[in-house]
């Protein structure tokens, strides 16, 4: 039985893009519920790699749908995870602290300033979204700020990864392409910093 888990956490740790295409469009009749579930079980299960997971979805639903089946269930997954941590994780937190103290910083950075490193953190794919999920559930950051973060933060790391996924041939064929890609980071960028002040006046 442990064997049998060992090889199948080894088997999607090391999915490919080909694979997870090959395997939603299986389970194409489910609609976008099977995209939608893998993401969401990736912040459960951050063995499995999300850039992967994305870059599939894109592949077998298309750009914009896949794009949006990948971020509502990353971020119904990290959401989740933040009120589990912040429902049971207690006096977590402050053990966390005492036994690894350079986590003090972490904790203060992200319950001062709130909003924008957890924005910042979310908007790099190889950032280890598990921990931030866990960390802001730990911390005093409100579900509200919380939320605004993940989506608008994960929106900026998914498309630019759903862009590539769609067509990664083509990007590498038509450098042209990177400009689209930083206009729009630079775009959700701004409209995250507006929404990031909206929030801060209200």
């Amino acid at each position: 039985m442990l064997e049998w888990i060992r090889q199948a956490l080894h088997d999607l740790k090391n999915i490919d893009m080909h694979q997870v295409e090959t395997l939603l469009k299986e389970y194409s009749q489910l609609g976008p519920f099977p995209g939608i579930l893998i993401c969401f079980l990736e912040a459960f299960l951050p063995i499995l790699p999300l850039i992967v997971i994305v870059m599939g979805n894109a592949a077998a639903y298309g750009l914009w749908f896949g794009f949006l089946f990948s971020w509502i269930g990353v971020c119904a997954g990290a959401i989740a995870v933040f009120w589990l941590v912040r429902k049971l994780g207690g006096r977590l937190g402050t053990y966390i602290q005492k036994k690894m103290p350079g986590t003090q910083r972490f904790f203060h950075w992200i319950e001062e300033k709130g909003f924008t490193p957890i924005f910042i953190m979310y908007c790099f794919p190889f950032t280890p979204s598990a921990l931030i999920n866990i960390a802001s559930g730990l911390s005093s950051v409100s579900m509200t700020t919380f939320i605004i973060a993940v989506m608008a933060g994960k929106s900026v790391m998914i498309f630019m990864v759903a862009f590539i996924g769609h067509d990664w041939q083509g990007f590498i064929h038509q450098p042209w392409r990177i400009l689209i890609a930083v206009f729009v980071l630079w775009l959700l960028w701004m409209i995250g910093k507006k929404l990031e002040n909206r929030y801060h006046h209200t």
